[in-house]
């Protein structure tokens, strides 16, 4: 008698012992438009409001709430003009507000390399793949990138080249959103580099091998 219930019993047991581990695999891995069974909800879900909605707890029946007059978010208070604008005063700057190493030239070049070159050129003359197809297409609105080789570049202050990628110049956007300040710099930093390998004097080679290149 034992015997033929163990029989059935067993396989019973077995059955009903898979059924856990179905249901959570199944709840793992099905979609349900319904929220799932949270036991625990350890603050997981609260009460809220959405953007726009409305909230009757505040006078002027918003739920999002303004920004308090006079104050700054936490990291974006830009105190340093120098830094952030480009300035010196009431001028352009003409130095840089950091050092200018190795590091810097190298992720200026690459920088460069990913935003400028497209239009610019490697080499900085404003024959870009970009520019290069724009011509081949004959856009009619399109305008032909300066060389940052040009007389009127190379005389324009740091700060100034600075500010032409953070806020644009003619056709070209602002690139303040896609470039963090510290890489605005370092492309600076590029840019004069590239300048000076084309329009270098005998000056600026070091003395000890001048002889060798007259």
């Amino acid at each position: 008698m034992l015997a033929r219930v163990l029989k059935f019993a067993v396989p019973v047991v077995l059955s009903l012992a898979l059924v856990p581990p179905v249901l959570i695999v199944r709840a793992r891995t099905a979609k349900s438009g319904s929220p799932r069974l949270h036991l625990i909800p350890d603050m997981d879900n609260q009460p809220r409001f959405k953007s726009q909605q409305t909230n009757r707890l505040f006078a002027d029946g918003r739920a999002m709430r303004p920004f308090a007059e006079g104050t700054v978010a936490r990291g974006r208070l830009r105190a340093d003009d120098h830094l952030h604008r480009g300035r010196a005063g009431e001028d352009w700057a003409t130095e840089f507000p950091m050092r200018v190493d190795d590091a810097v030239m190298r992720r200026g070049q690459e920088r460069f390399t990913v935003f400028c070159a497209p239009c610019h050129g490697l080499d900085g003359v404003g024959r870009g793949i970009v520019a290069v197809r724009a011509e081949e297409r004959e856009e009619a609105t399109w305008v032909p990138p300066l060389s940052l080789h040009s007389e009127q570049i190379r005389k324009r202050p740091a700060g100034h080249l600075y500010n032409s990628i953070t806020n644009g110049i003619r056709t070209m956007p602002s690139y303040a959103a896609q470039i963090p300040v510290e890489d605005r710099w370092a492309i600076v930093a590029y840019v004069r580099a590239l300048q000076r390998s084309q329009h270098a004097g005998i000056a600026d080679v070091p003395a000890e091998i001048r002889e060798t290149l007259r």
